[in-house]
């Protein structure tokens, strides 16, 4: 005897309530990019990106001598896993010049009559330079050269039964006293100028257009350039006082000074709050809710500034592709400038290139941003 088996009422409803609301999921192409690509993009970021691991650091050798020890010094330093030979120097005038062209991360400098020193008196000197700008990293890369140059000093001792002794000193620029404020300060500096820039002025359009002021405003007499321009000025003033209090904290409180021209560095933070602030312009043109627009600042703006900016973790030991993909983050060519200006106290003439690649940014942002929204508000 057969029974058919029927659904409760309740649960018919249910399913049908459940497959409408796949279907509004389904539907709409952003929500399935944040709930499925999303994912995949973050596990591959904090996979890659956050790692303690410091590898193929370029490094370059002042070694007056050129004899069989600094040599097989040198060679074990570059079959270590951790450091890359970028060459010579000739003169320890050129030592800072390799900082500012960020040719190397690490110089070696052997004693003069090295291996001649270490065979007649059982003693030598290694001078390790680093760039404190970024003491965790300047420390790291000192241990791990002491530490190969300690198991040449243990196998050399092995091989002629000889205490030998090889002192290996680090010598710190820019931030002698290894304080942490100066890594942080920059990159604190970016992320405060992407947040009430991009982030704010991004929420402040779509909340026009979401509770539907945007289409009174647009039929005002005032045209919609000037309407933009009206709704960004707020937050590039706010910047400026964020900025300048910034920098006050910093000097006063921190005690991190500024090394270079004041002036520059603020004309180099104007160009970036222009960026940041095009930047929350084309967010806003591609969302029409502001739950959308923070999800999207969040997620690829304020996520990338994080990972890909150098800000926490040096982009050198990151894989070749988000190595490349970090060219595209404002606040890496930001912070890397604020470095070079304030922290090292390095001319303007260093930081043309990164004023440049954020100029040209803003140019084009903010270009795509208006013609992108007046279409889309005719």
């Amino acid at each position: 005897m057969k029974h058919d088996l029927k659904m409760p009422p309740d649960m018919i409803q249910l399913l049908s309530f459940i497959k409408k609301e796949f279907y509004h999921i389904l539907r709409d192409k952003r929500t399935i990019l944040i709930l499925l690509v999303m994912p995949v993009i973050q596990i591959i970021l904090f996979g890659f990106a956050i790692t303690t691991e410091i590898k193929n650091n370029k490094i370059v050798i002042l070694d007056p001598s050129r004899d069989i020890a600094t040599s097989r010094i040198v060679r074990q330093l570059v079959e270590s896993e951790y450091f890359e030979l970028a060459g010579y120097l000739k003169s320890d005038k050129d030592i800072e010049k390799v900082f500012i062209n960020h040719e190397a991360e690490l110089v070696i400098v052997f004693a003069d009559k090295f291996s001649e020193n270490l065979m007649h008196t059982g003693k030598a000197d290694i001078q390790i330079i680093a760039d404190a700008s970024d003491p965790n990293t300047a420390v790291s890369l000192f241990n791990y050269a002491s530490g190969v140059i300690s198991y040449y000093q243990q196998e050399l001792m092995n091989e002629n039964n000889v205490p030998y002794q090889i002192t290996s000193g680090i010598r710190l620029l820019y931030n002698p006293g290894m304080k942490g404020a100066y890594n942080f300060v920059p990159g604190v500096m970016g992320m405060i100028l992407m947040l009430i820039c991009a982030m704010m002025t991004s929420i402040a359009i779509v909340r026009e257009k979401e509770t539907g002021t945007m289409e009174v405003l647009l039929v005002s007499p005032m045209r919609p350039i000037l309407i933009i321009i009206s709704k960004a000025v707020p937050y590039f003033i706010l910047s400026s006082v964020n900025l300048t209090t910034t920098l006050m904290l910093s000097v006063f409180v921190l005690g991190v000074p500024v090394a270079g021209s004041l002036f520059w560095l603020v004309l180099f933070s104007v160009v970036f709050i222009f960026v940041s602030l095009s930047l929350g312009l084309l967010v806003s043109t591609i969302t029409e809710t502001q739950v959308a627009a923070m999800l999207i600042s969040g997620m690829t703006l304020m996520m990338p500034v994080l990972m890909l900016s150098g800000m926490m973790f040096p982009i050198e030991n990151m894989p070749k592709f988000l190595q490349w993909l970090s060219h595209i983050i404002p606040a890496r060519w930001y912070i890397a400038g604020v470095r070079k200006l304030m922290i090292k106290g390095l001319g303007v003439t260093s930081v043309l290139k990164e004023f440049a690649i954020l100029g040209g940014m803003a140019v084009i942002l903010i270009t795509v941003s208006l013609k992108k929204f007046k279409k889309r508000l005719e």
